[in-house]
């Protein structure tokens, strides 16, 4: 259902896109004739109704989902969310750390990522570890 949503959705920004960057001069445009739809109002009319045929099959899978897990997402961040508002606050880098795992007991647990020991810069730029004798000229 995932990608079906991913593809529904770049399709229509690719061709919401094009049909912006185009439009702008035509709407510009007067031909006299204000009760008429001219044909680049008649191709954007078409053009919704594609991207709403394409488009909503999608959104009703994504809609029907959200229908079904949102009572249990509000629950969780009813319950975990003071907490989760503390360790953001806590954790200012999560870069620095491993991914969550789940000990047997059902902890989780987040690792500190190993800190890299620190280099020695070359008082040579040709000395460092970046000089390979292929690339010297």
């Amino acid at each position: 259902m995932g990608s079906k949503i991913k593809r529904a959705t770049h399709r229509f920004c690719a061709l919401l896109s094009f049909v912006l960057t185009t439009a702008g001069p035509a709407f510009a445009q007067d031909d006299g004739h204000p009760d008429i739809p001219s044909l680049l109002e008649r191709g954007l009319e078409l053009f919704f109704d594609g991207v709403e045929s394409e488009m909503g099959p999608a959104l009703e899978d994504f809609r029907n989902w959200a229908e079904m897990v949102g009572p249990t997402m509000q629950s969780f961040f009813a319950e975990m969310g003071p907490t989760l508002t503390e360790l953001f606050d806590h954790v200012q880098d999560w870069t620095t750390y491993e991914p969550p795992t789940m000990l047997p007991n059902g902890d989780i647990i987040m690792r500190r990522k190993p800190t890299p020991p620190e280099q020695e810069t070359p008082l040579n730029p040709g000395d460092g570890p970046t000089a390979i004798g292929i690339w010297r000229f």
